[in-house]
């Protein structure tokens, strides 16, 4: 994802960018694994970090665009990570309808972030555009 941003950027922003969605996967992961395995204070913890990372991610991103709100990317980033543990704790009870349905929520919040980016870049660099 980080290259996405390196036309714009530059190589070092860019792989800031790329290490901190990479820390949230495997962040993800962990929560995944903690979950699966029982273990709810280990899960307590991934969430918190994973929490954590996104405000990280939200921080960056605004820093280096000033056309991306905070509040607004925070706001959405947030539901992002509550749809994922939603669908992964659908998936791990078996739920598997629940899983699809809130998987369709997060494809269509995904894209809202990915507009939203997108717009920012655009008005930060119109003349690219």
């Amino acid at each position: 994802m980080g290259n996405s941003l390196k036309p714009f950027y530059g190589d070092s922003t860019a792989k800031t960018y790329s290490n901190l969605i990479k820390e949230h996967l495997t962040i993800a992961a962990d929560l995944v694994k903690a979950a699966k395995a029982g273990d709810k204070k280990s899960a307590a913890d991934a969430e918190k970090r994973w929490y954590s990372n996104a405000d990280e991610i939200v921080e960056f991103l605004s820093r280096i665009n000033p056309y991306l709100s905070k509040e607004e990317f925070r706001k959405m980033f947030y539901e992002h990570l509550a749809l994922t543990k939603s669908e992964a704790l659908s998936i791990l009870n078996q739920d598997y309808k629940s899983g699809i349905q809130v998987f369709d929520k997060i494809e269509r919040e995904a894209l809202e972030m990915a507009d939203a980016i997108t717009d920012g870049v655009i008005k930060q660099f119109p003349q690219l555009f």
